[in-house]
């Protein structure tokens, strides 16, 4: 291979370098600033956590752990893996430090019950079915949801009013159907459904660690 080809060879191959480093230079930049943006967001949608709603929605848990109530948990999709995570901290790790026992469970977490009832009855009847079974007028519904109109949460809500539950809901922006229906709600204000439920996990840490770093609340 002549000298002049071998050059151009040279030439030809720093030229593409140089193009891949500008190209991932660039892929990187605008990665990092959409993670920045992506955080701000997030912040963002945990600034429109109300506080006066968070705290009252402690004194109904520590209402109902005086009563002895139960408290039902449920949700769908990464909903329903807040729910569950929920019931264990209160179950486990509030009680523990009060020294007392939330009665606390989750609807989402029979795998058998839930699509036995979905099978055999409908989708929208696996949360409400169980209700049947269970609650009791006093008890607690705390339901989540980014859109606010899951019509297998709606249902479970609408027949806890009529028998005299006390409902809670966590939703998104939207609002929805459950915001009508519950007691008591709380809204994110956002509709993105990753930092809808980021900041709706973050409320159920607060209820949580709210009886864990403040014992004396189970106490009284």
């Amino acid at each position: 291979m002549g000298q002049g080809r071998v050059a151009s060879l040279r030439e030809d191959v720093g030229k593409i370098l140089t193009v891949l480093f500008f190209w991932k230079w660039h892929s990187g930049s605008l990665m990092k600033q959409w993670i920045n943006d992506f955080v701000k967001a997030q912040k963002a949608a945990l600034d429109s956590i109300p506080a006066d709603a968070v705290e009252q929605l402690i004194g109904t848990l520590k209402k109902a752990q005086a009563e002895d109530r139960q408290i039902f948990v449920f949700g769908n999709g990464g909903s329903a893996m807040n729910a569950s995570h929920f019931a264990t901290d209160l179950g486990k790790g509030s009680s523990d430090k009060i020294g007392k026992r939330f009665r606390v469970i989750s609807l989402n977490d029979n795998v058998s019950w839930m699509t036995a009832l979905g099978n055999d009855y409908a989708y929208d009847q696996i949360f409400v079915r169980q209700l049947m079974n269970y609650g009791k007028k006093g008890d607690i519904v705390l339901a989540m949801s980014v859109s606010g109109n899951s019509p297998n949460v709606v249902k479970a809500l609408e027949w806890a009013v009529e028998n005299g539950l006390h409902v809670v809901a966590l939703v998104g922006g939207k609002r929805g159907r459950m915001a009508e229906i519950a007691h008591q709600s709380i809204v994110i204000d956002s509709t993105h459904y990753g930092r809808v439920e980021d900041a709706q996990m973050g409320i159920c840490h607060m209820l949580c660690y709210a009886f864990m770093e403040n014992p004396s609340l189970g106490q009284a």
